[in-house]
């Protein structure tokens, strides 16, 4: 049972390092993206769609689908890799990214398999969850909805209005997912606004929280399968990331929240990548 769960953790691993590479190569051939905060939730959108959400790819609207937000939306490149690599969508398409006449612009919007919600404008993601989660249980239904904000949307107020409906309607069945890497584009979140304590903040608004390391499969996995969603109580998982995740030279710098690599810079990237694959391959 354990080789089971160590051999899924690594087919995970390797699934998000190929989303990882896809997310360098979209952002390079297209000169367009924001990579930082692409990279730093890669793990989290792999193991949501490869692991915990009920999806039908062949059927992207099922009633009883699970729903994702992705709020930060500037962050889409990741999104879309997932969702080629989930077969909502081909390759082919994913290759037209941000050129004209492309259904793939620089914020997720409902042309596209599997998107939900035309987002990035900042602070709106959880909103519009909470609205979902609402219908859900109005309708009897089952499925969850799962909405990833990135830390610097936090300093919105229209997030905090929406905690406190998740929690008055009881919302067991929202899950909030904050990417804590630390830093937005003009720097570090604590110098432009701070945000902590942040887990006393979102408990005193009703919410049962949970942290983990965001970078590691099996932390993200087991937070994932391990909530309640029968208590009454929404969820919110701080996940600790770090900014630019996989590849050395862009980590925890912010010039890389929506840096473009040249082709040094590129070839470095893609490298680093290919190691971290054949490694895991090779297991």
């Amino acid at each position: 049972m354990y080789y089971a769960e160590d051999n899924r953790m690594r087919e995970l691993q390797l699934q998000a390092e190929k989303v990882r590479k896809r997310i360098v190569e979209l952002i390079y051939s297209s000169k367009n993206g924001h990579i930082g905060g692409g990279l730093s939730s890669v793990e989290i959108e792999t193991a949501l769609y490869f692991e915990i959400m009920n999806i039908d790819p062949k059927n992207p609207q099922k009633a009883d689908r699970d729903r994702f937000i992705l709020s930060k939306g500037h962050s889409v490149e990741t999104l879309y890799a997932v969702l080629v690599a989930a077969e909502f969508f081909s390759d082919e398409i994913l290759s037209t990214y941000s050129h004209f006449n492309s259904m793939l612009a620089g914020h997720p919007t409902k042309k596209v398999p599997g998107i939900e919600l035309n987002s990035g404008a900042l602070g709106h993601g959880l909103s519009v969850g909470v609205g979902m989660a609402i219908a859900a249980k109005m309708d009897h239904k089952q499925y969850r909805t799962y909405v990833l904000m990135g830390d610097g949307e936090l300093g919105e107020g229209s997030v905090y209005e929406a905690a406190m409906a998740a929690s008055h309607y009881k919302l067991d069945n929202l899950v909030a997912i904050i990417d804590r890497n630390m830093l937005q584009i003009s720097g570090k979140t604590e110098d432009i606004m701070s945000l902590e304590p942040i887990k006393e903040r979102w408990e005193s608004f009703g919410w049962e929280i949970s942290e983990v390391d965001g970078n590691n499969m099996e932390t993200v996995v087991k937070s994932f399968r391990s909530l309640n969603h029968s208590n009454s109580i929404p969820k919110l998982i701080i996940a600790h990331t770090t900014k630019g995740c996989g590849i050395s030279f862009m980590e925890k710098i912010a010039k890389w929240h929506h840096g473009i690599p040249n082709t040094e810079q590129f070839d470095e990237a893609i490298a680093e990548i290919n190691d971290r694959i054949n490694n895991l391959n090779d297991l």
